[in-house]
C-alpha cells in the first residue's frame, strides 16, 4: 500500500498499469472515492490524476468510457458518505487527534464555509474543482443539514462535470506530442490552476485583515 501510495502521489501511471492491470480500474475508482469522502484525506491528486488518466485512455492503456463511468460514480459516492459523516458526527471529528495532532484541520471548514456564503448550493457543484474545498464542502452541506435531495441533485452535477471535463481533457489534449512527453510540467500546470483560487482568497483575507 506504502509503495502504491508513493507511486499515486508522483502519478506514475506506467507503474501503476504494468502492476496492477485491469485491477487499475479499482485502484482509480478508490482514490476518487477516498478523497472525495474522507475528510482525513484532502491531498490526494484528484484533477492531475483524472488528466493523466485521460492521457492514458488516449494512448489506449485505459478505457476511457470505463474511467468516466467508474469514477463519476466513485465521487459521487464518496460525497455522499462524507454529507453523512458530517450529518450525523459533525463537528466533533475536529476532536479527533493522532498523538496528539489534530486530524482534521477546522481552517479547511472555515475556508469551505466562505466558499458557500458566496456561492450559495452551487458551491457544491464549482467546488469540485477546488482541492481540499471539494472534500470539505459535502461535510459542511451535512453539518449544515442542506435538504438530502437538494444536495443530492447539485452532486450528481458536479461530480459528473468534475470527472468527464478533467479525463477527457486529458484524452484530447494526451494526442499533442509536447504534453506527452512533458507530462509532469503539466501536471505541475494543472495542480497550480487548482490551489489558485485557495491562494487567492488566502491573500485576500491576509490583505483584509492588515487593512483592518
Amino acid at each position: 500500500m506504502i509503495e502504491l501510495f508513493k507511486h499515486l502521489i508522483h502519478l506514475d501511471f506506467e507503474w501503476i498499469v504494468e502492476t496492477y492491470g485491469t485491477a487499475v480500474y479499482v485502484v482509480l475508482f478508490l482514490v476518487i472515492f477516498i478523497e472525495t469522502g474522507l475528510v482525513v484525506m484532502p491531498f490526494l491528486p484528484g484533477d492531475s490524476l483524472l488528466f493523466t488518466a485521460g492521457i492514458f485512455a488516449a494512448s489506449g492503456q485505459l478505457n476511457l468510457f470505463y474511467l468516466l463511468v467508474l469514477l463519476s460514480v466513485a465521487a459521487v459516492l464518496g460525497d455522499n458518505v462524507n454529507y453523512w459523516v458530517g450529518r450525523r458526527i459533525g463537528l466533533s471529528v475536529f476532536n479527533w487527534k493522532i498523538r496528539g495532532k489534530q486530524l482534521v484541520k477546522e481552517r479547511y471548514l472555515q475556508q469551505t464555509e466562505a466558499f458557500f456564503e458566496k456561492r450559495g448550493v452551487f458551491a457544491i457543484v464549482m467546488a469540485r474543482f477546488v482541492p481540499i474545498v471539494r472534500t470539505f464542502t459535502p461535510f459542511a452541506a451535512g453539518v449544515g443539514k442542506m435538504g438530502y435531495r437538494k444536495f443530492l441533485t447539485f452532486d450528481i452535477i458536479g461530480g459528473v462535470l468534475w470527472i468527464t471535463s478533467m479525463t477527457i481533457s486529458g484524452y484530447f489534449l494526451g494526442n499533442i506530442p509536447w504534453i506527452r512527453q512533458n507530462n509532469e510540467k503539466v501536471v505541475l500546470i494543472i495542480v497550480f490552476i487548482s490551489v489558485l483560487p485557495m491562494l487567492i482568497s488566502y491573500l485576500r483575507s491576509k490583505f483584509i485583515k492588515k487593512d483592518a
